[in-house]
């Protein structure tokens, strides 16, 4: 088990973001997670700790942590992700998100000014509407999800980000102005987003490769991680031989 540790960052008057850091050195990999939670995101830091700094926010809402009334949209949460990036002084920053949470790395990129934010990931991602490509939410959780699925404040908190659409339909376009590197990893048997919602997502981005992981569904971090690992660290290990490391 990677050795981390969990501290509160105060953002702002009325924020604290709780975040659970891995790493001592190593270029930076803010990690998003999705419904299940921080929980659903742990087997992914452990791996990346080793050469990366990890950094992995609670979303506010998530796990008793409280939600700010200002933050009540997909773009809040991502200005504070920024926030966060310009407090701790972070730079060449990758951003790995899974379901929910590729949605806000998806538009903390959107809204990067500084160009603090060189490669995003996305796994089973929601966020843009893709004609043709409905969402289908299950009647219950996605299995497996720890702890039998998010609980009732964490649905009501994604709820208050995502709105009744959960999709914001201004999205898909403005995909043609991400100019970093982007991998999007998708289960292939992913019957909430299906792939087909996936390749259409990668292809709206110019610099993207879309990569399907077979045997997976929603959560390929959970099903089959080291297929994930695999085309995570190939993505990511040629920017690492580049700069020296």
């Amino acid at each position: 088990m990677t050795m981390s540790h969990r501290r509160t960052i105060p953002l702002r008057p009325g924020l604290d973001l709780e975040v659970r850091e891995a790493g001592t050195g190593g270029s930076p990999v803010l990690v998003l997670h999705g419904g299940p939670g921080p929980s659903g995101i742990a087997p992914l830091i452990d791996h990346l700790a080793p050469e990366h700094t990890v950094l992995a926010p609670t979303h506010p809402g998530w796990d008793a942590t409280p939600r700010p009334g200002d933050l009540d949209s997909v773009p809040a949460l991502a200005a504070a992700y920024l926030d966060l990036l310009g407090h701790l002084g972070l730079n060449d920053v990758t951003v790995i998100g899974t379901s929910f949470g590729g949605w806000v790395a998806t538009q903390t990129v959107l809204d990067d000014r500084e160009g603090r934010i060189s490669r995003l990931v996305l796994m089973d991602a929601v966020g843009p509407v893709i004609p043709g490509r409905q969402i289908t939410m299950p009647a219950g959780p996605p299995a497996p999800v720890p702890q039998g699925g998010p609980p009732a404040p964490a649905m009501a908190a994604m709820r208050a980000y995502a709105g009744p659409a959960m999709a914001d339909p201004g999205m898909l376009p403005r995909l043609s102005t991400v100019t970093c590197p982007v991998l999007v990893l998708w289960g292939a048997d992913d019957a909430v987003v299906t792939p087909d919602f996936g390749r259409a997502y990668a292809a709206a981005f110019p610099h993207a490769r879309f990569e399907l992981i077979p045997g997976a569904g929603h959560l390929p971090i959970r099903e089959e991680p080291e297929a994930v690992f695999t085309r995570l660290d190939s993505f990511l290990t040629p920017r690492a031989r580049a700069t020296g490391r």
